[in-house]
């Protein structure tokens, strides 16, 4: 009876033709011609091309052709580590991309634009895009290893569904329940609105500080933030005379606001663009004293001795 060995031997040497000749690389020559069998690269290639068709979703990474997606992003302000085999897409895109198309329309509400000052249709986008959207895109971050995008993606993911259970009209009624309990005054809703507005300001004064030694797009992002719930909390706490949130305050944080809606947008089309979908790639403009500026300035300093 032969082994499971012997006849994996045996079916080995029945493949091998001995009509043709073999060199040392494991191609056939025949007549000249060249019959090379695949490497293992190839079939994985030729696998994934099987499943996806060619084009960017048949694309694989191997160990000479790969690279690091682009560092915006990521929405990771230390140098990317990719998660080995992971079976996620990146999620920032997704993440960023709800985040900046709320605030770009509620920015455009605190400017006044075209004089729509009611934020009633923010509340939607909030629940489902800015909110929904961007909790699970949080939550895929904490999935692949990515402690700050999970943070920043699923806690600004909470700021929009707490904004719009506070500003859902008739729904929740938390605006009315304060003027109540303060005779009809709406200052004990706008008081406590600013101190929301403002703890939101700490927090994402914290993730500033985390992006000091990241990239110039990636600080612009989280300072244009910062400045926009500043200037939003000071305006709901420092009224007009009538008692009013403050206008020039809040138009000024709703112009901030646009900026950070756009840095946002920068960030995920820079996790999006690659060689396979882009003719360019997305600059990020490391600082100088960032890991990989002070890489680049060694290298720099080697080429030249």
């Amino acid at each position: 009876m032969a082994t499971a060995q012997e006849q994996n031997n045996v079916a080995a040497h029945e493949r091998f033709d001995h009509s043709k000749e073999y060199d040392n690389s494991g191609t056939t020559q025949n007549g000249g011609a060249v019959d090379r069998q695949m490497t293992h690269e190839e079939h994985a290639i030729a696998k994934e091309a099987a499943r996806f068709g060619y084009g960017p979703l048949a694309h694989v990474n191997t160990a000479n052709s790969g690279r690091l997606p682009a560092f915006g992003g990521e929405f990771q302000p230390g140098l990317y580590k990719p998660v080995t085999d992971r079976k996620f897409a990146n999620p920032a895109p997704l993440g960023l991309s709800a985040f900046a198309l709320t605030t770009f329309v509620l920015s455009l509400v605190n400017m006044g634009t075209r004089g729509v000052a009611a934020p009633n249709i923010v509340v939607g986008i909030a629940f489902g895009y800015g909110g929904l959207v961007q909790l699970l895109a949080g939550m895929w971050e904490m999935a692949v290893g990515n402690t700050f995008g999970a943070t920043a993606l699923s806690s600004y993911g909470g700021f929009w569904l707490a904004f719009a259970i506070i500003l859902t009209p008739g729904g929740f009624a938390i605006e009315s329940s304060l003027e109540a309990s303060a005779d009809g005054a709406a200052t004990q809703f706008l008081d406590s609105f600013g101190f929301f507005l403002m703890g939101w300001f700490i927090f994402t004064t914290i993730l500033l500080l985390a992006t000091l030694r990241s990239t110039v797009a990636f600080f612009i992002l989280f300072f244009t933030l910062d400045l926009t719930f500043l200037l939003l909390g000071i305006g709901y706490l420092h009224r007009d005379a009538t008692g009013a949130p403050n206008p020039p305050i809040v138009k000024a944080g709703g112009f901030f606001g646009l900026l950070a809606s756009f840095a946002a947008w920068y960030n995920a089309l820079a996790g999006i663009a690659d060689d396979s979908n882009s003719f360019f790639v997305i600059p990020v403009a490391h600082f100088p004293w960032s890991v990989t500026g002070l890489e680049r300035k060694k290298k720099g300093d080697k080429a030249t001795v």
